[in-house]
């Protein structure tokens, strides 16, 4: 069963705010030769990361809910110009949005089990998919997705 990881997307106020910083790192990466992945760099350096590496992705928290998803492509422990060991998480180059789920702020990232992730938008149908992503987030704030 794979593991996952969730972390706050700071900056960003909508999932379209996601897309546009995912898309231009991609853009950034192929302009130099590199596979189109974006990459966040985190302090800690996750201990499971077989399990993580086995279909986990990152979720996304964006304004107090779950809201999106990149799968996790490779981790990587690097040392930065001033000494410290840092995480670089390397993610698939596709933001799949999630049902939204609320969560409060926390300081970096925690595991996520695969039983307690939000399904993916896409499996909720179409109609849902459909609908405004302000007008999802109050729904799903009521309880009525």
């Amino acid at each position: 069963m794979a593991l996952h990881l969730i972390k706050l997307c700071v900056g960003a106020d909508s999932i379209q705010d996601l897309r546009d910083w995912v898309s231009e790192r991609s853009l950034t990466a192929m302009a130099v030769g590199l596979e189109p992945h974006s990459i966040h760099t985190t302090r800690m350096v996750p201990k499971r990361v077989d399990e993580l590496l086995d279909g986990g992705s990152l979720y996304w928290v964006i304004k107090g809910q779950v809201s999106a998803r990149q799968k996790l492509l490779d981790l990587r422990t690097v040392k930065g110009a001033d000494g410290i060991q840092r995480c670089e998480l390397v993610l698939g180059p596709e933001v799949i949005e999630t049902a939204s789920q609320p969560k409060r702020p926390f300081q970096g990232w925690r595991y996520l089990k695969d039983e307690e992730t939000p399904r993916d938008l896409g499996a909720l149908g179409d109609d849902v998919a459909a609908l405004p992503e302000d007008l999802r987030r109050e729904l799903s704030d009521l309880g009525l997705l």
